[in-house]
């Protein structure tokens, strides 16, 4: 009784983990495991399952290895083993109690395995089998009883399930699996624009079938550009595949004509054995299978796709794989049929329209070569057109925000100069021309907007460039008037000051002066002072570059380095020097010397104590590059616009002409300066050409 509530609840415990959709593996380790335990007599027990060529492999079994054999190296071949081929055929179980009295069972194996008695199941299921089960001892026979061999059998027939599950999992899976790939060529082939495109589109579903090593199309007539198409990844160039297809040709006419005339696929899986081949043309180029399918919409040929093996071995499908393939240039043929259709109504249209054609691309050309954004916008404030010139911010694409409202798509734009613009064009169908900065970058734009249908369309051109000029321009204008300035009266007002500053030296010197002397030396100071600035006016004037000599910068620093710890050191800062090797440059020596006074002490100026002014040379393509890195706090982006502007200084007792002094004497020596600032410090680059 107990034996038989245990066999009861293996089998509901096997019955239950079929249901739960386990792997098969799984499930049929727990038969093998349920048989080993309710006959404890045998010795193995093993589920063979049928493989391609006819055989019988070891899938799971007890134990795992046998003599040094793991169970998966067994193969069982019907063709030897009598007693498989048998229970096969009749799929009725045979117990053969002593081996040495029957002539059946695989006498290899039976001297092998010292199998004394051997019992063997079909694993099948409404007729269908799946596998095979055996049961044998080494050296002692097993004695099963009928009950004992009907219990195995109910293990078997759950082995079955189990098997006929997973197939049908398995082929629904496949079907899908299928279906979905119909279903992803049928799209894609919908979205194909041109025949060439579409016949790549199924060379790459076929790839996905066929695993083929080289494809080619046959086009009847002159519906494409050439009659041989080859597939993208193969290893050869498109002029070497073509003369090898233009050689397949010749050497499948017999079966070009045989797929024509039927209008039906041909398999050759080994080309050397069909004699409508030209065998010569296969051994030169190493054709080893052909799969013929013809391209058929309407009961017409269009043309072939031929798939050339080229392996060792042959060529070899299954029925599915074929109809898969079949299904695929079916579905190609309709596509390729509609855009063939679609390509001679073309031809027939632009052969009567052709001039208006042309004047339709001259406008399209026109609007694409506009080098400024080129955008339409609908009623509804839609992207209509964007040209490939107009500027988006936030990394956005114009496939990105085709379609989309623009005041959706830029929310900051929104109560804006711009906003409000479009929107009077909008409502009063009048254009407008304006100027405005980004909202998103320190961009300028100039902005021409029309009315254009029930929307508007605008003209946006970058005139970031312009507008730097302008304030440029305008810096050097201030530059300019100081020279005038400073070449008209900077000699008239120093002769006097000099006769001035001499008499007060004289007054220092005598004694009834001597309470005046406070006064004295600050009226001196003060004229000093105002020496220093027509000084630096007639630097600013000085357009000559006269004096320079070939003098490498990092020299020139290297002199200045001492002066400039002293400075740093005084004001509880610090310096960092780093220079590499640089080419010598046509320099003025004290004029550098008076740039690289000045651009430093501004980064001292505008640190705090304890920071880091940092000094470099390096190179940057042709440059020379001397770099000024302070940790100050940034140059505020209305103070940066303004900065070399003569008498602008944001320092108290500055004169507004330190930084109009560096831009002058870069000038002077085809330099550049730049100006890069955050919260994290200002740099400052000095670029001189080689």
């Amino acid at each position: 009784m107990l034996k038989e509530q245990t066999r009861y609840s293996r089998l509901a415990n096997i019955t239950k983990l079929i249901n739960t959709k386990l792997e098969l593996r799984d499930v049929l380790e727990q038969v093998t495991t349920a048989i080993s335990e309710e006959i404890v007599q045998c010795d193995a027990v093993g589920i063979y399952l049928p493989q391609e060529d006819g055989t019988f492999r070891g899938y799971v079994g007890k134990p795992e290895f046998i003599n040094d054999w793991t169970l998966d190296m067994h193969v069982i071949d019907t063709k030897i083993d009598l007693l498989a081929k048998e229970v096969i055929e009749t799929q009725r179980a045979i117990y053969i109690p002593d081996t040495s009295k029957d002539h059946r069972p695989d006498p290899s194996a039976v001297k092998a395995f010292k199998i004394n008695s051997l019992l063997v199941l079909p694993i099948s299921f409404e007729q269908e089998l799946y596998g095979l089960v055996f049961l044998f001892d080494v050296g002692i026979p097993m004695n099963l009883t009928d009950s004992e061999i009907e219990t195995v059998e109910a293990y078997v027939n759950m082995a079955a399930v189990a098997i006929r599950n997973a197939v049908n999992l398995a082929e629904k899976e496949k079907l899908i699996s299928e279906k979905q790939l119909l279903l992803d060529v049928t799209r894609d082939l919908s979205m194909c624009l041109s025949m060439e495109e579409s016949l790549e589109t199924s060379f790459g579903y076929l790839k996905r079938v066929l695993n083929y090593d080289h494809i080619g199309v046959h086009i009847i007539g002159s519906t494409v550009d050439g009659t041989v198409r080859q597939w993208k990844e193969s290893n050869r160039t498109e002029r070497s595949w073509k003369k090898t297809f233009e050689k397949i040709g010749p050497c499948s006419d017999q079966v070009i004509a045989s797929v024509m005339k039927t209008k039906n696929a041909i398999l050759i899986p080994d080309a050397v054995a069909d004699e409508r081949l030209n065998q010569e043309i296969c051994r030169q180029f190493s054709i080893k299978g052909l799969f013929m399918i013809p391209l058929v919409s309407m009961g017409e040929v269009l043309g072939i796709i031929g798939v050339a093996h080229t392996g060792k071995n042959s060529l070899v499908y299954t029925e599915s794989q074929l109809q898969l393939a079949q299904s695929i240039v079916d579905a190609t043929a309709s596509t390729f049929s509609s855009l063939l259709y679609m390509n001679k109504l073309e031809n027939m249209v632009e052969a009567q329209h052709r001039e208006l054609a042309i004047a339709n691309e001259r406008n399209h050309n026109v609007l694409e070569s506009i080098t400024d954004g080129f955008i339409v916008l609908s009623k509804e404030w839609k992207y209509i057109y964007i040209n490939k010139y107009q500027h988006l911010p936030l990394n956005k694409t114009a496939e990105d925000i085709l379609g989309k409202v623009i005041w959706e798509e830029f929310p900051r734009y929104m109560n804006t100069y711009f906003y409000r613009e479009f929107h009077r064009v909008m409502s009063d169908r009048l254009p407008a021309h304006f100027e405005t900065r980004a909202v998103y970058t320190d961009k300028w734009f100039d902005v021409v907007v029309y009315p254009y249908g029930d929307g508007i369309c605008s003209l946006i051109k970058d005139i970031t460039e312009k507008k730097r000029y302008e304030r440029e321009f305008k810096r050097l204008s201030g530059l300019d008037l100081i020279g005038q300035m400073a070449a008209g009266i900077s000699h008239e007002i120093r002769n006097p000051m000099t006769t001035v500053r001499g008499f007060l030296q004289i007054l220092q010197k005598e004694e009834k002066f001597e309470r005046y002397q406070q006064y004295l030396h600050i009226m001196i100071d003060e004229l000093d002072r105002a020496n220093n600035i027509i000084s630096e006016f007639l630097s600013m004037s000085n357009t000559r570059s006269s004096d320079l000599q070939k003098l490498n910068l990092n020299t020139i620093l290297h002199d200045m380095t001492p002066l400039i710890q002293v400075d740093a050191f005084n004001q509880n800062k610090y310096v960092e020097i780093d220079t590499v090797d640089i080419p010598e440059l046509l320099l003025n020596r004290d004029e550098t010397r008076q740039l690289i006074i000045n651009l430093y002490r501004n980064g001292l100026e505008a640190m705090k104590e304890g920071k880091v002014l940092t000094i470099k040379t390096y190179m940057e393509e042709d440059c020379v590059v001397l770099a000024i890195h302070d940790q100050g706090e940034g140059i505020k982006p209305e103070v940066l616009e303004k900065l070399g502007t003569p008498f602008f200084t944001t320092k108290d007792k500055g004169t507004g002409l330190g930084l109009g002094v560096c831009y002058a004497i870069a000038a002077r020596h085809k330099a550049k300066i730049d100006i890069q600032t955050g919260s994290e410090g200002t740099t400052i680059f000095v670029r001189y050409k080689e």
